[in-house]
């Protein structure tokens, strides 16, 4: 009962990552990694697949090794945060709603800007 939790509960967090990638209030990275601790705990199989085939396994793989991201990573991660934020601004009259987002993004910029970053001889996975 409890590997069929963690089975449904670590294919709705990749749906849910997968939708973050699209979304620009949805996070990537924590339901991928919820994924991933799932997968870990529930099948093997499954895990494999995250950290070795999936669109996000070099990710995967040096956070597990680092605890860090590459460089580049970081720059299209921060890019994208501030794109996807500008895009929901412009769109968004009420003022109060905009003082939201921009707390929100102070926010993720925040802890990005402290994500270490992998140097480029470490990222050889």
């Amino acid at each position: 009962m409890q590997r069929t939790i963690l089975l449904i509960t670590g294919w709705l967090a990749m749906f849910l990552a997968l939708a973050g990638v699209l979304l620009p209030l949805l996070p990537t990275t924590p339901f991928l990694l919820l994924a991933a601790w799932c997968f870990a705990r529930s099948s093997p199989r499954f895990h494999h697949w995250l950290l070795n085939r999936s669109w996000f396994a070099s990710y995967l793989r040096n956070w597990q090794r680092h605890r860090a991201l590459p460089a580049a990573a970081k720059r299209r991660a921060i890019a994208f945060t501030v794109l996807s934020f500008a895009v929901s601004l412009w769109l968004v009259k009420l003022l109060w709603l905009r003082v939201m987002l921009l707390l929100i993004l102070a926010v993720l910029l925040w802890f990005m800007w402290r994500l270490p970053v992998i140097k480029p001889e470490d990222d050889q996975v």
